[in-house]
């Protein structure tokens, strides 16, 4: 019985793996639009310097990657994704009614979500309550739960410039969108007394109103493409935008960081959990496809090195803040022995 059950489970295998993508040499990954400059450039070298052809990166969003990743087993479908916030239990969930039921979990390192401007104007320093104040869909006023009124950053507070709140950020299928409103959005919306009450009575409720960023014009969803939203900030000097540090950092020339409760979005600030708005970088590998396309294993131990992401890694060069030694130290085990998330959990850093 036991071998019977074997060679079904091979069969299925085989079925799975065959049909006319059954040649593919080429590692494929999709994902993140954070993280895709860190994989291109760990792909780049990948190709350099071994024998493997350079991985084809693909950048789909966060929500986007881990919806085809999750769609199947077999070469039709994406062998890594990235993922700028931790994999969701309804991901995981439809990963496995689609039998991809081994995913290794490869911590990159971490990120901080930046809330930028053009150099032409002045840098603003803002709270987290004014931030959900500025693109909640509903926000408290005189004890009532109202359409958001405000129209400039001046109405929020007196001490804010006297502009059209126009922020430029990601869509719902991103990370980045994700971790923000989880981060900043729902960390403004626990100053508030109001809100902070309702979180105490209804958790649910709270968190639609703390999640839900309004749809009148004031946020517009620029896309997975945060280079545009660079471009975009440059020919409008009087909107932010909201993107991952590594883009900040490759544009200081041109952008600035907003503060946020007082702390400016650096390096060192993210590095050492100063800046609240910080959020650790994935990717996942389809522990299925390991063996069957050439170079997995290899790429997951480049992108794991101390010379990609050691605290003196190229990927620091990019942007990346480097994971503590100890830890990267682990999670490169993890790759190593490819070990599943239902096996084992990775260590948690700044942004968990």
């Amino acid at each position: 019985m036991k071998s019977r059950m074997i060679a079904s489970v091979a069969a299925g295998l085989a079925l799975a793996f065959a049909g006319p993508a059954e040649a593919r040499d080429q590692i494929r990954v999709v994902g993140s639009s954070t993280v895709f400059p860190f994989s291109t450039a760990v792909a780049e070298q990948f190709g350099k310097t071994t024998s493997f052809k350079t991985p084809v990166i693909e950048s789909t969003g966060s929500g986007g990657g881990l919806k085809l990743f999750c769609s199947g087993v077999g070469l039709e479908h994406p062998d890594v994704t990235n993922s700028s916030r931790r994999i969701k239990q309804s991901e995981i969930d439809r990963c496995a009614t689609n039998g991809v039921t081994d995913v290794v979990e490869i911590k990159v390192g971490y990120d901080g979500i930046v809330i930028a401007n053009s150099k032409k104007s002045g840098r603003l320093s803002l709270t987290k309550e004014q931030v959900f104040r500025a693109l909640g869909k509903q926000v408290p006023v005189n004890g009532k739960l109202v359409a958001n009124p405000y129209q400039t950053w001046k109405d929020i507070d007196a001490s804010l410039p006297d502009a059209k709140i126009e922020v430029l950020g990601p869509p719902p299928t991103s990370g980045t969108r994700d971790a923000f409103v989880e981060l900043a959005m729902e960390g403004g919306a626990k100053e508030i007394p109001m809100l902070a009450d309702m979180r105490g009575k209804d958790k649910k409720a709270f968190q639609v109103v703390a999640h839900s960023i309004r749809e009148d014009g004031h946020y517009v969803e620029a896309g997975e493409n945060d280079n545009l939203i660079v471009q975009k900030l440059e020919a409008n000097p009087k909107a932010l935008g909201i993107f991952g540090f590594s883009f900040l950092d490759q544009n200081a020339d041109k952008i600035q960081g907003s503060l946020v409760d007082g702390v400016e979005p650096t390096f060192e600030n993210i590095a050492d959990g100063q800046y609240g708005v910080s959020r650790s970088l994935y990717f996942y590998v389809k522990k299925a496809h390991v063996g069957v396309v050439p170079g997995i294993g290899e790429y997951v131990a480049e992108f794991t090195s101390d010379k990609a992401a050691g605290q003196e890694g190229y990927l620091t060069d990019k942007g990346l803040i480097p994971m503590p030694e100890a830890e990267l130290k682990k999670v490169r085990q993890i790759g190593k022995n490819m070990t599943t998330l239902s096996e084992s959990a990775v260590a948690t850093g700044p942004g968990k």
